[in-house]
């Protein structure tokens, strides 16, 4: 990977360590707008770095850049144990975001690197794209207008979410908004999550009841190791043959492999997916080609207004890890 660097260190004064912080900002989504806080970086004496990122910086990438630099405004990066004991002076970890699953947080608190992030920053967004796909399976929206262009006009089979059960695995901040969401649309919902909890309007059942009786499930839990492969062979198998599954969360809880496999026997109906084992997607992958499938690329939290937030609340989280410092 080459790298860009783009500073403010000429308007900074260097007296001394103490004057300024040196930031890497390898966040995709700042790093988009970074134009707009050069006053902010400016005006607390940061200097910033700015690596070229395609989706996200690797261990052996961050090994590169990470010796010298005090905080960092990061994507989902991978920064291992490795990284972190090579950041001599790195202060804070500021995720732009939420989720903070390639982080070692063990290892980052045992040197006391703070790390922070923006905890429930994009439950509306992804929760209405959960509701999308569902929508689009149900009155088969996007194949209607494909056979449209191409000069059919045939009525196709569709069903209302009345008629359908909508079973949601992680029943955390956006499961609750997705239950939400799909009450007003009448479907009955089928909840799964490993802490007790009864919400309303919600039948609690084991993953293997919900994997049974759901027309859709849809992922909302987090990635631990716990979750990692959580929807597998297996679970496909128990699945209804018109059953569609959805995950806007981390594509590594379900397996691709088996996900592509049940597609292709047509054991399950579809899937609507916003995230992938390995991001980007590969370009020959499989799934690009599957009709049954439907695709973004990582984009479910698309929304001006919580883009807005998490800018100002990274920076806020970055100055505040930078003011406290190191805690080991």
């Amino acid at each position: 990977m080459e790298y860009s660097f783009i500073g403010l260190s000429h308007g900074l004064p260097k007296v001394n360590d103490n004057m300024y912080w040196k930031v890497l900002v390898s966040a995709p989504y700042m790093q988009s707008v970074i134009d707009e806080f050069r006053p902010f970086f400016k005006e607390n004496n940061i200097e910033i770095i700015i690596p070229a990122v395609k989706e996200r910086l690797e261990e052996a990438d961050l090994l590169n850049l990470i010796e010298d630099i005090d905080g960092v405004i990061c994507g989902d990066d991978r920064f291992t144990a490795k990284v972190f004991h090579k950041a001599k002076k790195l202060k804070v970890l500021a995720k732009w975001g939420t989720g903070v699953d390639s982080i070692d947080k063990v290892e980052a608190q045992k040197l006391g690197i703070s790390v922070f992030n923006t905890p429930n920053a994009f439950t509306d967004p992804v929760a209405d794209s959960v509701l999308a796909y569902i929508l689009s399976f149900s009155r088969k929206v996007p194949w209607s207008t494909v056979a449209m262009r191409q000069g059919e006009w045939r009525k196709k089979p569709c069903i209302s979410l009345k008629e359908c059960v909508l079973g949601v695995i992680g029943v955390g901040n956006i499961g609750t908004a997705v239950i939400k969401r799909a009450l007003s649309f009448g479907m009955k919902i089928l909840g799964n999550d490993v802490k007790k909890i009864r919400p309303f309007g919600v039948e609690m059942v084991s993953k293997l009841n919900l994997l049974k009786k759901s027309d859709y499930i849809s992922i909302n839990c987090d990635l631990n190791p716990t979750s990692f492969h959580l929807i597998g062979e297996k679970e496909f198998a128990l699945m209804k043959p018109t059953a569609c599954i959805i995950n806007t969360a981390r594509g590594p809880i379900i397996e691709e492999k088996s996900l592509i496999s049940a597609l292709r026997q047509k054991k399950i109906a579809g899937a609507g997916l916003d995230v992938f084992e390995d991001e980007p997607l590969s370009k020959n992958s499989p799934l690009r080609k599957m009709d049954n499938c439907l695709l973004a690329p990582h984009n479910a939290n698309s929304s001006p207004a919580a883009w807005a937030y998490v800018h100002q609340n990274t920076l806020n989280n970055l100055l505040k890890g930078l003011k406290s410092g190191r805690k080991a």
